[in-house]
């Protein structure tokens, strides 16, 4: 996986299973025991549960509900670690990765007690019983190390790891067809289609053409049954981040104030997040090399709701358990009882499962009533129900393979019926945007898209002012040149979603065109996010090297393996540890209390956030020469999975906008859609309007990030924001300036305050840096000229002596300065927040990702 792929998305789900047969792999101690005969457990027994649930979900929308939003993972784990720390029944996690070593609370030195591994084992002693479920990785191929994890937690009684699920062929035998046809089979060259159809369907574990096995991608901490955290943050390296999403992290006089250490500190556009045979030498030097920002969001929930989640997460417990653990006869495994507090009584099974007696629905016409704008989903109006709380409903993705039920699709259902029915807008914020218009797009199946076209459509045809904002990646947080043979699954991906928004013939961009509207980006306009920063080593860095005799990276690696660096345990292999003698770590803090010079700006992220110093007034201790160097840029790495209509509905969990998330029988994913009955006064269109309290705070705090309108966020000093829904509600400043700058939408004022913002952002980031994707980049000439002339060595893989490129990834291109570091920072001094352009014209003169690549009906799926 790439660390910051969220799956190193399909292409990894399906190679791993060809590598770890080619080297015959054993990769987990604990054998599969599902047989033949064990396919008629009761939870085994797939069911039809949806009982007339509004968007087909397992679970009816509930009432009296309460909900929290965080936007980054900084005040979030905050959260959660409070939440572990006031635990006195249970806890239960299901996550994609979860990391032992990870910090709730930074910096780390400040915070020992709260690193995860110690966080759950406190809990567990204290006789909280501990529930984990973690996807279980193709070890040869995805690095997430779900061994590494199970191993460190499961320390105690009463704390139980399940890995799943079980990677095996579905046939008895590799046959040799299969052999000698991936006897040579290469990662990088990607010839999947010289595999043989049938032998390649045998070894990935396919049935009638439907891919079995794929990820589990949930993300969820249910605590005492009382209190849920959920969204797109898992509890693992790279996701913790602050608002202004600081990019260095080099700390010249006092190491301790490092916040990202380790394996925390990634930037996947140059490694991989861990190349597992050569983990050792693919670790960023923070005196030279950027880290990636994390963008993202997660919410906390009270009430009904959490029932529907625990029944879920005892669903996929029991289901689990009596496919793969019962048989061990461990006292830790043993299944799960659901008993429901504040639902209907009989809605659930015991066993997490749906009642037969389900029965009833929401009325069809829930969304006519919606369209009035008064009227929740229950069916009463907001007015009338100011105290009774939200009302919320959990949503899935999921089938036989990750819960052994029927197949739901209820998140991709609400995306559709939501876009539809909205009346003024759609914000989407989501890591993937790959989906179709119509049958013309295969393989790609959902219809997200076309649904997104029949709205827009229907808006011009009747006049109305009407509008939908996407932000995305830039590029896949995949390592590697874009032209190069190993980011060909980069290039596919890519390609895949500039045919979803603008290419091919059938896009949402050319299918609103060709319905007759003029110009298609004056109902929708995509957006990426882009920050930089400046890397702390000047003069300070090198007194204090002069006066210890220690290296800072050198110092930094005892340091971080103190605190716990991660890499699946094995840390940076200095050995040390508390407790003992760091010479190279002592030594350096030692001569680092001495120098007081250049050691305050460690990050300048604070320059594009509101209130924030003037970059051109931040002073550098060394030459003008090392401060070129010392600044750079990248891609601020969007992993929400985000949809808010009209400032009154929000869909929010793991689901990433593409077949994998959406289509149920692939990745299992969930979500909830929240409707909050508490109204604030806003205006949409100049035009007074009633807007929900949660949704509104939600999309003005994410517009204020983005434009720059919140000021720095500072981990150690928490506010409201940082604590559980049982402590206190969301802070979010009502009326203040910035408030009012992003209030109403459709404004001319907003539309322009938007626009020039990422105009700007774009321009100054595309000169100072070349980063591509860009606009002006249309093929690969461009491509040489503008970027690997710069950034990329001229030396073949096979050349013993390397030259090295002109600059390092990411920094700035001097030539373009012709007036020095000051002419540097007066055109970085534009910059506010992080928005920028996506720019749709990038490489639109070449097949930009099928050159050198074949790919068949099984690649094109795992891709999307």
């Amino acid at each position: 996986m790439s660390f910051f792929g969220d799956a190193k998305n399909a292409f990894d789900s399906f190679t791993s299973h060809i590598k770890k047969e080619i080297d015959n792999i054993q990769g987990d101690e604990e054998p599969s025991v599902q047989s033949q005969g064990n396919t008629e457990n009761s939870s085994n027994v797939v069911q039809g549960q949806n009982g007339g649930n509004r968007f087909e979900s397992f679970a009816p929308p509930r009432t009296s509900n309460e909900a929290k939003w965080y936007v980054d993972g900084c005040g979030y784990m905050w959260a959660v670690s409070v939440a572990i720390e006031e635990a006195r029944e249970s806890i239960w996690i299901l996550d994609w990765w979860l990391s032992p070593e990870l910090y709730l609370r930074r910096p780390p030195t400040e915070n020992e007690d709260y690193r995860i591994d110690r966080m759950l084992l406190a809990a567990a002693e204290r006789g909280v019983k501990v529930n984990v479920i973690i996807y279980k990785e193709v070890s040869q191929i995805l690095t997430l190390c779900s061994d590494h994890t199970k191993k460190a937690l499961q320390l105690h009684p009463n704390i139980a790891v399940f890995r799943h699920p079980d990677h095996a062929p579905s046939g008895p035998v590799i046959q040799s067809e299969l052999l000698s046809s991936i006897q040579n089979f290469s990662l990088k060259s990607l010839q999947l289609a010289d595999v043989p159809a049938d032998a390649f369907r045998a070894l990935y574990g396919v049935n009638k053409d439907v891919v079995l096995y794929w990820a589990h991608h949930e993300k969820l901490c249910l605590v005492d049954g009382d209190i849920a955290f959920m969204g797109g943050l898992d509890l693992c390296f790279g996701r913790w981040d602050t608002n202004s999403h600081p990019l260095a992290d080099a700390h010249p006089t006092d190491i301790n104030k490092a916040l990202f250490p380790g394996q925390d500190f990634n930037n996947a556009r140059v490694y991989d997040f861990e190349d597992v045979t050569n983990w050792e030498h693919n670790k960023l030097d923070r005196t030279k090399n950027s880290r990636m920002g994390w963008s993202d969001i997660s919410i906390c929930l009270r009430g009904p709701v959490v029932q529907d989640l625990r029944a879920h997460f005892v669903q996929r417990w029991n289901f689990i358990f009596e496919e793969k653990y019962d048989v061990r006869k461990d006292p830790r495994y043993m299944g799960l009882t659901f008993d429901g507090n504040g639902i209907t009584e009989g809605y659930y099974l015991e066993n997490g499962s749906n009642s037969i007696s389900i029965s009833g629905g929401i009325h069809s016409d829930m969304f006519d009533r919606l369209r009035r704008g008064d009227i929740d989903n229950s069916g009463d109006s907001y007015g009338d129900r100011g105290s009774s709380g939200m009302s919320i409903q959990l949503v899935r993705s999921c089938t036989e393979w990750s819960n052994g039920v029927a197949k739901e699709h209820s998140i991709a259902n609400a995306y559709i019926e939501v876009i539809r029915n909205s009346q003024h807008f759609v914000y989407i914020e989501n890591q993937f945007f790959i989906t179709a218009t119509g049958d013309q797009q295969h393989p790609v199946r959902n219809k997200i898209g076309a649904a997104i076209v029949e709205r827009i459509v229907r808006a011009y045809r009747s006049g109305d002012k009407y509008k939908v904002i996407v932000l995305m990646p830039a590029v896949p947080a995949f390592a590697g040149d874009l032209h190069a043979d190993d980011s060909l699954g980069t290039r596919a991906i890519m390609e895949y979603q500039y045919q979803s928004i603008c290419r091919g013939g059938h896009s949402i961009m050319e299918a609103i065109e060709k319905a007759g509207v003029p110009d298609s980006k004056q109902y929708i306009r995509f957006y990426n996010l882009r920050n930089y920063d400046r890397i702390n080593a000047g003069s300070a860095m090198s007194q204090v090297h002069d006066a210890s005799g220690v290296d800072y990276e050198d110092a930094r690696r005892e340091h971080d393996d103190i605190v716990g660096a991660g890499y699946d345990g094995r840390g940076e292999g200095t050995g040390a540890y508390y407790g003992r003698p760091n010479p190279a770590y002592e030594q350096y803090q030692e001569a680092g209390a001495q120098v007081t010079d250049g050691s305050k700006y460690d990050s300048v992220s604070a320059c594009y956030m509101d209130y924030g110093p003037s970059i051109k007034d931040i002073p550098w201790s060394g030459s003008e020469e090392a401060e070129f160097n010392a600044y750079v840029s990248e891609e601020l790495y969007i992993h929400s999975k985000v949809l808010i209509a009209d400032d009154r509905i929000v869909i929010c969990g793991s689901a990433n906008l593409n077949d994998r998330s959406q289509l149920g029988d692939h990745d299992s994913e969930i979500a909830v859609v929240i409707q909050d009955p508490t109204l604030i006064e806003s205006e949409m269109n100049h035009k007074p309007y009633q807007a929900s309290q949660f949704a509104s705070s939600l999309r003005r705090q994410l517009f204020r990030k983005h434009l720059g309108l919140l000021p720095h966020q500072d981990p150690t000093r928490p506010d409201d924001n940082f604590l559980p829904l049982s402590h206190t509600p969301n802070a979010y400043d009502w009326g203040s300036p910035a408030d009012v700058l992003v209030r109403d939408v459709l404004s001319d004022e907003f539309e322009e305050l938007w626009t020039v913002t990422a105009a700007t952002n774009t321009e100054v980031f595309t000169k100072a840096f070349h980063v591509v994707p860009a606009d002006n980049v249309r093929n690969w000439e461009d491509y040489k000229e503008f970027f690997s002339e710069f950034f990329v060595s001229p030396s073949k893989e096979e050349d013993k002596e390397k030259i090295p490129a002109r600059y390092e990834y990411g920094h700035v291109v001097k030539e373009e300065f012709p007036g020095g570091v000051a002419e540097l920072k007066e055109s970085l001094d534009r910059v506010r927040g992080s928005l920028v352009e996506m720019p749709l014209l990038f490489m639109d003169g070449v097949d930009f990702a099928k050159e050198g690549l074949t790919l068949n009906a099984l690649t094109d799926e795992v891709y999307t």
